[in-house]
């Protein structure tokens, strides 16, 4: 299967499209084998240069997707375009119908208690209740972590999906790698669960095309937001124009 990855600040990032990733994902599963799938986008790679467990839970994963619009951006602008972006709620969903379809099970780990719960309740509703066979709420200290990562190991799911802000889910999955190498995937899908229950609003199918899906979300929690997007954004648009003139 063809990839040629482009490289953006260090960072080799699978150029894949969604039939690429759930193909991959698919004979892993078969297979038996485990895949660390981590998407990636300009606040996560900004904070990659300074956080080394955050640089090493990526680098060290399996599939690194284009989650944000910015990376596809830096790629053009780095003259070796991505097939596209890959939000990683559009491939949480497709990977919970290709369970459903191909009598795999999930674990969800992340958001407050009644989010999960509710996103326990929809899949299912629209699925079947046997597709879940675990899920936990993302609130613990650092000292619960074994025995959560136990619990999950146990399930036997054979998809986990961590409804946790960054840099937490890939600290957790980076550090308990190992007691969750039955699990056949491991992906962190951010605040997925929350548009999933709907406690958050998606942008329009319209502003996820035109590249402000995280203009949408700072403008419902701008307080909590704003140094992710704005910060965020114009460091790595720095750091990128910064890679061109010296690859130049």
């Amino acid at each position: 299967m063809e990839n040629n990855a482009v490289e953006i600040l260090g960072i080799k990032i699978d150029n894949l499209s969604q039939e690429d990733v759930f193909k991959r994902v698919d004979i892993a599963i078969e297979e038996d084998r485990q895949i660390h799938l981590e998407g990636v986008n300009a606040g996560k790679i900004v904070d990659m240069q300074e956080d080394e467990v955050l640089d090493a839970s990526v680098k060290n994963s399996d599939i690194i997707t284009a989650d944000g619009q910015s990376v596809i951006w830096a790629s053009k602008v780095l003259k070796k375009p991505l097939k596209g972006r890959l939000p990683g709620i559009d491939l949480m969903a497709k990977f919970v119908e290709i369970a459903h379809k191909k009598n795999y099970t999930v674990y969800l780990f992340g958001a407050k208690e009644e989010v999960v719960n509710k996103v326990v309740e929809i899949y299912s509703d629209k699925y079947n209740s046997k597709i879940i066979v675990g899920y936990r709420n993302g609130y613990f200290d650092k000292k619960q972590q074994k025995e959560i990562a136990k619990d999950i190991a146990e399930s036997e799911a054979n998809m986990l999906f961590v409804g946790i802000t960054s840099p937490l889910k890939e600290h957790f999955l980076h550090e308990n790698k190992e007691a969750l190498k039955n699990i056949n995937l491991i992906m962190g899908v951010g605040g997925s669960f929350d548009v999933i229950s709907g406690k958050t609003k998606r942008a329009p199918v319209w502003m996820q095309n035109a590249g402000l899906e995280w203009f949408y979300r700072f403008a419902q929690e701008p307080k909590r937001m704003w140094k992710r997007y704005l910060v965020g954004n114009t460091t790595f648009m720095y750091l990128v124009l910064k890679e061109k003139f010296k690859r130049s």
